[in-house]
C-alpha cells in the first residue's frame, strides 16, 4: 500500500519513467517491487497493465540476501477508472492508489480530488482552483 512506502525507500529514485500519458489518468497504484535491476523496464506480472516504474541512483544497493534492488511500479487493473469508469472505483480509489502528477522521484505522491472521484473541495472552489478531470 501507498501509505507503507517510506520516503527513506525511495531516496535513490532519479527518474519516473512513464510508458503512458498520465494526464489521462485520474490515478495509478503503486507498490514497492523487489526487482533484479536498478534500471529499466521490469517485467510486468500483475493483471491489467504497467504504466510507469522507477530508475534508481547507481549509489542504491541490492538488498544483501536477495540481490534484489526495492523500486516503485505503477500499474492499474481492468476494473480501474479508466476503463471501467462505472466500475468499482467510479468514485474513490484503492488504498495504493495515488494521483500520478503528485509523484517525482523520491517523493510517494498522494491522493487527490481528481484520484477520488470526487467534485472539488469547499476549500478548492473557495479559492478557485479547479482540477483537470480525464
Amino acid at each position: 500500500m501507498s501509505s507503507l512506502i517510506e520516503p527513506a525507500q525511495l531516496a535513490h529514485e532519479i527518474a519516473i519513467v512513464w510508458l503512458e500519458d498520465i494526464d489521462d489518468l485520474d490515478y495509478v497504484r503503486q507498490s514497492l517491487d523487489r526487482l533484479p535491476s536498478r534500471r529499466g523496464k521490469p517485467d510486468y506480472q500483475r493483471d491489467g497493465r504497467m504504466i510507469g516504474y522507477a530508475r534508481l541512483s547507481p549509489g542504491a544497493r541490492a538488498s544483501r540476501i536477495s540481490g534484489t534492488y526495492r523500486r516503485r511500479v505503477f500499474w492499474l487493473l481492468p476494473h480501474d477508472r479508466d476503463s471501467a469508469p462505472d466500475g468499482p472505483y467510479d468514485f474513490g480509489a484503492p488504498s495504493e492508489a495515488v494521483d500520478p502528477r503528485t509523484v517525482t522521484p523520491g517523493v510517494k505522491g498522494y491522493k487527490t480530488e481528481r484520484s477520488e472521484g470526487g467534485p472539488p473541495s469547499t476549500a478548492m472552489r473557495e479559492l478557485g482552483i479547479s482540477l483537470p478531470k480525464a
